[in-house]
């Protein structure tokens, strides 16, 4: 943008807490209804799956009625209490307001990919999914700058081409499901609430919500402790984030492998097969954060310079990279064995190890160290620190819920046990 790009940076960076909640409510209402369904038509009852999906249907009406009101009536408070700036807090409002108050294709869309993929029509959720990313894609530069004729929009258009994306997902999965998903039975008695059905949905799905809420609130947190230092230092952290995630996406696809494998394993009650997914999960992922690490550290600089940031902010945004990658060998020990903890039916600890590495060992921590940090910004490096700090600590208590798990769980089983 040729005005006020950085803030708009900085204004998606205060937006994202509230984006990444609604993500975490509708996967994890779609986790706990992919379950169930799968469970319900493993057992041959149909009636109950149609009543799952129905009664998940509603639950994600309500859920955007929050959100809708909340686009309403809240985000100026809500981006009020992370800056003063008024460019920045208009900014972080308008492209909020939007996203609240069409959020309809991100609360939904999470529930028909897990319809489909709960009844092994992963292909049709995986179009949907490209779908909406694509048209964002597009949409972003038409929208933002003005092309094709249309209006000049800025930030507000960004968010009209994030929410435009996430209906265009969340209608393919909903045309998919009603003309491709035979298996679930459809019609308005299925829409009929039954409080045993949510509960049994929110019994698997709430630990997820749990988990995934964990990143709104920290960020949530941080952008708070940042802008109180500088801005700049909220803006370098948010590019730092997004430019993270391609290392971590890749860990955590790892993990959703190392799932499946280690529970098949210990639904076998194969010892050495358990062992073995616990060790090569471990050294892959570990293989794939160390790669994620030298990649930032060798090109942490042009990375940077794609923002097109001012002086300060650039520099801060290189050593956040410098700093903060330093973490990922750790976070990869942490999220490798969450999955192996989830495999194991541990999932108390996987959710420990969460909380720990997304806010016990974060917030605290940075709060204490963004004391330290002068008004000149030299020494702001010093605030990054906390990331490789907390995924330390959580890895060492990682590694004793191991040993522990696997001495109740694993080493009282037979080595050639089938």
């Amino acid at each position: 943008m040729a005005e006020n790009g950085e803030a708009a940076l900085n204004a998606l960076t205060l937006a994202f807490p509230v984006q990444m909640l609604m993500v975490a409510i509708g996967i994890g209402t779609g986790v706990g209804t992919n379950a169930l369904l799968s469970k319900s038509l493993g057992q041959g009852d149909k009636e109950k799956a149609g009543f799952t999906a129905g009664n998940a249907v509603v639950l994600a009406c309500i859920i955007y009625v929050v959100f809708l009101l909340f686009g309403i009536f809240g985000v100026r408070k809500y981006a009020a209490s992370q800056t003063e700036n008024p460019i920045i807090l208009g900014m972080t409002a308008d492209y909020l307001r939007i996203c609240c108050i069409l959020s309809m294709g991100i609360v939904f869309f999470p529930i028909f990919e897990k319809l489909l993929q709960a009844t092994g029509l992963s292909v049709y959720s995986t179009i949907a999914q490209i779908t909406g990313a694509v048209v964002n894609i597009v949409l972003d530069p038409i929208l933002i700058y003005g092309l094709l004729g249309l209006p000049e929009m800025g930030v507000k258009g960004a968010a009209y081409a994030t929410v435009i994306g996430q209906i265009a997902s969340f209608a393919a999965a909903l045309i998919f499901h009603l003309t491709q998903n035979k298996d679930v039975p459809k019609g308005a008695k299925y829409f009929r609430l039954s409080e045993k059905i949510i509960k049994n949905i929110y019994a698997i799905g709430f630990p997820a919500i749990i988990a995934q809420a964990l990143m709104s609130v920290m960020t949530y947190c941080l952008n708070i402790i940042l802008v109180r230092v500088d801005e700049a230092l909220v803006t370098a952290y948010g590019l730092y984030y997004k430019i993270q995630q391609f290392v971590l996406f890749a860990a955590f696809g790892l993990r959703d492998a190392i799932t499946p494998i280690v529970s098949f394993s210990h639904g076998m009650k194969n010892k050495k097969r358990i062992k073995e997914g616990e060790k090569y999960g471990i050294i892959y992922t570990l293989i794939i954060m160390a790669a994620g690490f030298l990649l930032l550290e060798i090109f942490a600089s042009p990375f940077s310079a794609l923002f097109s940031l001012s002086g300060t902010t650039q520099s801060l945004c290189i050593s956040a990279m410098k700093v903060i990658s330093v973490s990922f060998v750790f976070a990869g020990v942490n999220i490798a064995l969450q999955g192996v903890f989830q495999a194991l039916d541990s999932g108390l600890e996987s959710l420990i190890i969460s909380v720990c590495r997304q806010f016990l060992f974060v917030i605290p921590v940075a709060w204490a160290l963004s004391k330290l940090v002068d008004s000149s910004l030299e020494n702001a490096w010093v605030i990054w620190l906390t990331f490789p700090f907390a995924e330390a600590v959580s890895a060492a208590i990682s590694c004793i819920f191991l040993m522990r798990i696997n001495k109740k769980k694993v080493d009282t089983l037979s080595d050639n046990a089938a």
